[in-house]
């Protein structure tokens, strides 16, 4: 016998929705709950620890020197006039531009014709080949020097600018022709194959249908390529002995010295060195997360 009691607290059975009415809004999980201070505080604590060295670089690199204060201001360019002129940063800038653009244009190239070997060639040392290329990726650049050092006195081409460009880009190559092979994956064989079909030779097949569809990758590959030798220290210091030679970094070296460090001028050298790279890297951002996406897609 169902009492009073029992019926006022037995749950009503639920109904099934009327076909076409909305459905009820999905409950949402407990860790979509969390306050918006526990997403908001790392993230601020993190940006707060990244931006304060920016900072501390702009500080000293624009207010007078001898001032102490935690602004920048009465604001002035000494420093990078001072860099620009008496330091030689103009020809070092000079310099590294020509390394950076040379070493990119033969990192890239190299590397797609490695890569498209890799990703559509069969031959039987190919495990071999890329397990080689993996373990290179393991030697330090110093372990470099001796050797290449050896082969460009031979071939007398040491305090050359050509010396440091072949160097990075030997440096560079193993790394970008797996990402390049990995993106030519990607591109379907059967375009190949249908443009040979129309005519087309493979050199005329891969320019017209499958090097659009690089782009991305390549100007990933090309962007890196392109960052390490304008970054790169210990070749430039190694194999260039005229300082009308030298690159940024060897400069910015040039600014410490065991007795003082002009702390004013090598803050606006590194401002200098920096906002090339900012800007490209601004200009091609979404360039090269595209190229990384799809380079990490099996194809």
């Amino acid at each position: 016998m169902i009492t009073k009691e029992a019926t006022a607290v037995a749950p009503a059975p639920e109904r099934p929705a009327a076909p076409g009415s909305p459905r009820p809004a999905r409950r949402r999980r407990a860790w979509d709950e969390a306050p918006r201070w526990q997403i908001y505080l790392p993230l601020s604590v993190y940006l707060l620890f990244t931006l304060i060295p920016f900072y501390w670089i702009l500080l000293f690199a624009l207010r007078p020197a001898g001032s102490t204060s935690l602004v920048p201001w009465p604001m002035t360019f000494d420093h990078f006039e001072k860099v620009w002129t008496e330091r030689s940063f103009g020809t070092y800038f000079q310099n590294s531009v020509l390394v950076g653009v040379a070493t990119l244009f033969l990192t890239t190239v190299v590397a797609l014709a490695g890569g498209y070997a890799l990703a559509r060639f069969d031959f039987r040392i190919k495990r071999a080949f890329m397990l080689a290329l993996l373990c290179s990726q393991f030697v330090p650049g110093a372990l470099l020097l001796v050797p290449l050092f050896q082969i460009f006195a031979g071939l007398q081409m040491i305090n050359s600018l050509s010396s440091v460009v072949i160097a990075e880009t030997v440096f560079q190559l193993p790394l970008s022709m797996i990402l390049i092979s990995g993106f030519i994956r990607n591109v379907p064989y059967s375009l190949e194959e249908a443009a040979w079909v129309d005519g087309c030779t493979r050199l005329t097949a891969f320019r017209i249908v499958v090097l659009p569809l690089l782009r991305p990758g390549l100007i990933a590959v090309g962007s890196f390529a392109f960052v390490h030798a304008w970054n790169h220290f210990l070749f430039a210091l190694m194999f260039l002995s005229d300082q009308d030679k030298q690159t940024i970094p060897v400069g910015l070296n040039t600014l410490m010295s065991s007795d003082s460090v002009d702390l004013g001028g090598l803050a606006a050298g590194g401002i200098i060195a920096a906002l090339p790279v900012v800007i490209v890297f601004a200009f091609i951002q979404k360039w090269l997360i595209t190229g990384f996406s799809a380079g990490a897609v099996k194809g």
